[in-house]
């Protein structure tokens, strides 16, 4: 099971029908747009955590999807289920009701359920801007809720109010997360940001629960039931891992619902801030154009890559002989369709029961290293001169002179060469110091970035003090 070092902080839990602003109030709370938001009813399917902290109290904020009491569909009854683990876990409870229609018969049914769970409760009646729909608000004290707040939370009115309203009711001693003296706090490992990204239905949600150990995600046959980036923190070995289970990137044609087409800005969003894509690929369908392009995102914006082929315990029974794919072969088909990727390990698993799970993470903590390696001027020096670079095909106007060559940054490594012309070095030539750099260095899972700098023979020349 993850430690995501959360055991001693108060959870308020944020629930409600669909569209009725409980994503608003919830990144409200917490002051980011963690959350997306929109006026499609049901947008917010998975729980969502987040922390905000007041008057010196830390409070962490789980926002869950809009809940319809007795629906009988997948998603919905998912949704629910999702919803009550959160419940279960809080030490407070805000339902949340649109102040500007109905009372409705599922919002006293959700109160009736509450009720019944005997936590603090508290009634937040959102989309109240104005004094006349404050006195309207007070209608809703016929769902037998007696903490009422009349709210706006897109404005952010009334909201200070709830929030100091439900860390009253709950004791002080819950929400010390961490020692108060900062010399006796442990100190805690490097955080790395792991994202699971590939196109809808490849099992990325049932990664993600199967690295966790939880049922974070939703997981359903339905293809894009992921919306919003779903995290989950643990430390395994000694390491600290932030997964972020993305939503499945489509083709731009192929959005049509402006919550799937946030989904897909979110879920290129969240990539860019990880360090590590898990690039995951369906075994039963191989490589597809569209997991070329997400793995292009992956690679353009210098995040780390791990290729991950899913469902690999689906591959071969239904074969005439009955013996499995091999593997060897399939890598080599896998590294013919993503051929700017060969730096990334391919690794062969089953997230739905458990099968090699315990790669992905040698993987991660080896690929983690590397993207944060570095190599001292000296050590790349002595590289240099062991370098032809006669051998690098490059057209002959296109040739530089390599004085010295320094590494300038990790994550992801890059890599300056200082020359003798101010050109652009021609893809060739790249390519030719990258391979090189890796058989010295390794580098496994990272591109490698590669600038020049160009030096004239003034700058090279030493400097003579000028005559007056």
């Amino acid at each position: 099971m993850p430690n995501t070092n959360h055991a001693a902080v108060p959870i308020l839990a944020i629930v409600g029908r669909p569209n009725v602003g409980k994503s608003t109030l919830f990144n409200r709370l917490i002051g980011s747009r963690r959350a997306i938001v929109g006026d499609e009813p049901g947008i917010t399917r998975d729980r969502i955590y987040g922390e905000t902290t007041w008057n010196g109290r830390t409070l962490r904020v789980v926002d869950t999807g809009g809940i319809v009491p007795d629906e009988k569909e997948q998603i919905p009854t998912e949704i629910f289920r999702q919803a009550r683990v959160a419940l279960e876990e809080a030490g407070a409870i805000v339902l949340v009701v649109d102040g500007r229609s109905e009372l409705a018969a599922p919002d006293m049914e959700l109160a009736r359920l509450l009720r019944r769970l005997g936590k603090p409760l508290f009634l937040a009646v959102n989309k109240v801007d104005t004094p006349k729909q404050e006195a309207e608000a007070e209608n809703f004290r016929t769902l037998g809720i007696e903490r009422l707040f009349p709210i706006s939370a897109e404005h952010g009115l009334g909201v200070a109010e709830l929030l100091e309203a439900a860390l009253h009711v709950i004791p002080e001693t819950e929400a010390q997360d961490l020692p108060q003296q900062p010399d006796e706090r442990p100190a805690s490992p490097q955080e790395t940001k792991v994202a699971i990204i590939g196109h809808p239905n490849v099992g990325k949600s049932t990664l993600l629960n199967a690295l966790t150990g939880t049922s974070r995600a939703i997981v359903s046959p339905i293809a894009g039931t992921t919306r919003d980036a779903v995290d989950e923190v643990l430390e395994r070995n000694g390491m600290r891992y932030r997964f972020i289970d993305t939503a499945g990137i489509r083709r731009k044609g192929k959005t049509r619902l402006m919550a799937e087409k946030l989904s897909v800005v979110m879920a290129r969003k969240h990539l860019e801030a990880a360090d590590v894509a898990l690039l995951v690929v369906d075994a039963t369908e191989g490589v597809t154009a569209l997991d070329a392009t997400i793995g292009g995102y992956a690679h353009e914006s210098g995040r780390s890559v791990i290729i991950v082929v899913n469902k690999w315990d689906l591959v071969g029974p239904g074969r005439q002989d009955g013996r499995p794919a091999d593997a060897g072969i399939y890598e080599q088909q896998v590294r013919r369709s993503l051929k700017f990727l060969d730096y990334a390990p391919v690794l062969f698993i089953s997230a739905s029961v458990g099968k090699n799970l315990d790669k992905v993470f040698r993987a991660l903590e080896l690929v983690s290293a590397e993207r944060r390696k570095r190599i001292a001027t000296s050590q790349m020096n002595r590289f240099l001169e062991n370098v032809d670079f006669e051998r690098a095909s490059v057209p002959y106007r296109q040739k530089v002179r390599v004085y010295y060559m320094t590494q300038a940054a990790t994550s992801p490594p890059t890599f300056i060469l200082f020359t003798d012309k101010d050109v652009k070095l021609h893809f060739s030539y790249e390519r030719f110091v990258e391979n090189q750099i890796r058989k010295a260095f390794g580098f496994v899972g990272t591109p490698i970035w590669i600038k020049n700098r160009p030096r004239t023979k003034v700058e090279l020349a030493p400097r003579k003090s000028k005559r007056r």
